[in-house]
């Protein structure tokens, strides 16, 4: 027979299976066509058992063995059925390649995650590169499903218990090397001589286990351990996810039950797990995430134009944000220079990338020899040398407009003609910093949150005078650097800063009424934020969140007033985590030790008893009606827009969808009675709701309809 998504040839009695034939796109999935072409040819394999010594089961593309099942088709099931008929349909499949009478073996290079790990644990062995790009593992976890196709019946049996668990409640991936020493893959050759050398482990004996290695299968082996090895998973579980995520308990339950079971029952829980996760609110929009996060992987304004290349990288001040800045464009061979006024910023900043790439080797994500190389890759000055060479200027000095401004007056003159101009400003306006460039058609803001190796998100800020190929480029450079972008208009605050402020604000008048710091920071972690705006506004400095309040309030007007906590703290020195005391003390390693007696002693008793629901209702109410202005005002063009970036920049609950689907899902004309309440019975300015608000629920319509 021939095939169109899936070839299928012999040579010297070995069968060669492989996937990406005939395909355009850089990353194969198993979408349904995909699935009943290799349906059909496993079924041929075993009519041609007898003639031939084996099978290899391999890629056709240069970067992706199998990238999982298609979400698309995951997205379209409608009800537990559909689920878990589709589940069960690839199992189906998986257990006829595991139920071959010849070896099988899997022939890894590039991404093989989910479905393709599913298929490849259903082969005898599985051989992989040494590719950096060849990446193995289960993360359906991430899109709050259980992997259906077999994964969590044949992973255990492959690595161990403790291992697998590990892989499927994190979805973590491990390389070549890393998979060999978990026993996952029987041996890691160079990509070209994969095929060739896999042919050997069609008679290739198991290795044998070390005595170590038995005394580990020994321990693990019994029901006992078993049941301690998961509580112990069950309890570093509910650690991590505050039990808000369901897929991560629901696979626990499905590998514990099944201990016992045979792989016919097992695999019709794990279909019916599948069949209830996948069409749960929390899965669709942990679904829907994913589809902002592809979208967000090509920049939807290119006009095809050529564009600079960004290959080597300056930050323009050093400290903590510029040390991060640096430490990035260093991990990603920019060979940067980190310029300035004096070395004891410089000293911080050189501090501050060595501190992130030591965690890295940490990690066993780097070695030693990488951190050393990278590190030193970094040039620390005080003058401009070199920068004429520069493709990509950032620039992370004090957040003051007259400093920012006369800081780009001359480095415009030090650096090519070609060279990108870059603010790293979180508040300041770019239009009126453009104003000091003679060439303002290559400057624009790019906005890193805090700490620069964590946080994902980057905001590239337009203004008037600014290229398309300027934003183009800056994004192509943000997605190389594995960061998130989200272009945004100039405006105060930007997107996240601007929606960012009415959550923390809130917080200062809940206290000022009597509300306990506690409770409120609490209510916001229960209801799924990483940290409470009490926290936050510490991680932040306090004092830095003064300004941008100011700022904010001077160009949004009454709706965004401060309540006078920060003035008071600031006053006091208490500016946050940088300096060990804030709303909280911390010790030298930057964790918090508890509420600080001398911040409390500042605020009001707290005598005021509120609900957690009031509280969220306080907090969050004001920051959907911001996030509505943001769309007014059309600072993103889309309500996916500005929950991406919620999401990435501050954290907000994925589990929800973001913002503005959660005010979807809770219904905009409720959202809509809640603000007019609080309008009357808190305050007018910071509760009327927006105009889009009263169209919306006028027009019956969503923020996703718009």
């Amino acid at each position: 027979m021939t095939y169109k998504r899936v070839s299928l040839e012999t040579k010297d009695k070995v069968a060669y299976v492989g996937f990406g034939h005939n395909c355009d796109k850089a990353m194969t999935v198993l979408d349904e066509e995909t699935l009943k072409e290799l349906q059909d040819i496993v079924e041929e394999l075993h009519g041609m058992s007898k003639d031939i010594s084996g099978v290899l089961f391999f890629s056709h593309k240069k970067r992706c063995f199998l990238a999982g099942a298609d979400i698309n088709l995951i997205s379209s099931m409608k009800t537990v059925n559909d689920g878990q008929a589709g589940a069960e349909a690839g199992q189906k499949i998986f257990n006829r390649i595991e139920d071959l009478k010849v070896p099988t073996v899997a022939c890894v290079h590039g991404v093989c995650l989910g479905g393709g790990m599913e298929l490849s644990l259903s082969c005898d062995k599985i051989v992989a590169s040494d590719a950096k790009g060849t990446s193995m593992g289960l993360p359906e976890v991430k899109l709050g499903l259980i992997p259906g196709f077999g994964g969590t019946y044949r992973l255990p049996k492959k690595v161990g218990l403790p291992t697998a668990l590990d892989m499927i409640l994190t979805g973590k991936t491990l390389n070549g090397k890393r998979a060999k020493r978990a026993g996952l893959v029987a041996e890691v050759y160079p990509y070209e001589r994969l095929l060739e050398y896999a042919v050997k482990h069609f008679k290739k004996s198991e290795k044998k286990k070390s005595f170590k290695e038995s005394l580990e299968d020994m321990a693990t082996d019994n029901m006992l351990t078993k049941k301690i090895i998961f509580q112990k998973a069950r309890e570093s579980v509910l650690k991590k996810t505050k039990g808000f995520y369901q897929a991560p308990l629901k696979i626990l339950d499905v590998m514990e039950a099944g201990m016992l079971k045979g792989r016919s029952s097992y695999l019709t829980s794990e279909a019916q797990a599948f069949g209830d996760l996948c069409i749960s609110d929390q899965s669709k929009n942990l679904q829907h995430i994913f589809f902002m996060v592809e979208d967000s992987k090509k920049y939807s304004g290119s006009t095809g134009a050529e564009l600079p290349v960004l290959d080597r990288g300056a930050c323009l001040g050093a400290g903590t944000m510029g040390g991060g800045i640096a430490w990035l464009m260093a991990k990603t061979d920019m060979k940067p220079i980190m310029k300035d006024l004096n070395s004891t910023g410089l000293e911080l900043g050189l501090k501050q990338s060595a501190s992130n790439f030591m965690g890295a080797v940490k990690r066993k994500r780097m070695s030693y020899d990488d951190f050393e190389r990278k590190q030193r890759s970094i040039t620390a000055q005080t003058d401009f040398r070199g920068f004429d060479r520069v493709d990509l200027l950032i620039e992370a000095v004090v957040e003051n407009m007259d400093i920012k401004k006369k800081v780009f007056a001359e480095v415009e003159t030090k650096v090519g003609s070609k060279t990108l101009l870059t603010t790293n400003t979180s508040s300041l306006s770019v239009q009126e910093m453009a104003t000091a460039l003679e060439d303002s058609s290559r400057f624009a803001g790019l906005h890193f949150f805090n700490p620069v190796h964590m946080m994902p998100l980057v905001e590239i800020i337009k203004h008037d005078g600014v290229s398309n190929e300027t934003v183009e480029a800056l994004y192509n450079w943000v997605l190389r650097v594995n960061k998130t972008p989200v272009v945004v208009n100039d405006g105060p605050g930007f997107l996240v800063n601007r929606i960012l402020m009415p959550f923390m604000n809130e917080a200062g008048f809940l206290i000022e009424e009597g509300v306990s710091m506690k409770d409120i920071d609490d209510a916001c972690l229960n209801f799924g934020m990483p940290m409470g705006p009490c926290r936050l506004l510490d991680e932040v400095g306090i004092d830095v969140g003064q300004k941008v309040a100011k700022i904010i309030h001077d160009g949004l007007g009454d709706r965004a007033k401060s309540a006078s906590l920060s003035a008071k703290l600031v006053e006091k020195d208490m500016l946050g985590k940088k300096n060990g005391k804030g709303f909280y003390l911390y010790d030298e390693k930057g964790k918090p030790t508890g509420a600080n007696p001398d911040a409390l002693a500042l605020f009001p008793k707290a005598t005021k008893k509120m609900t957690e629901v009031e509280i969220q209702k306080r907090v969050f109410l004001p920051m959907i009606n911001e996030a509505a202005t943001v769309l007014e005002d059309k600072i993103v063009g889309s309500a996916g827009e500005v929950d991406l970036g919620l999401i990435f920049g501050i954290g907000f609950p994925p589990f929800r969808g973001g913002l503005l689907k959660y005010a979807d899902s809770e219904g905009l004309e409720r959202i809509q009675e809640e603000l007019l309440k609080h309008a009357e019975t808190v305050d007018k300015d910071r509760y009327t709701p927006c105009k889009l608000i009263n169209d919306l629920v006028e027009q019956k319509k969503k923020f996703y309809e718009l």
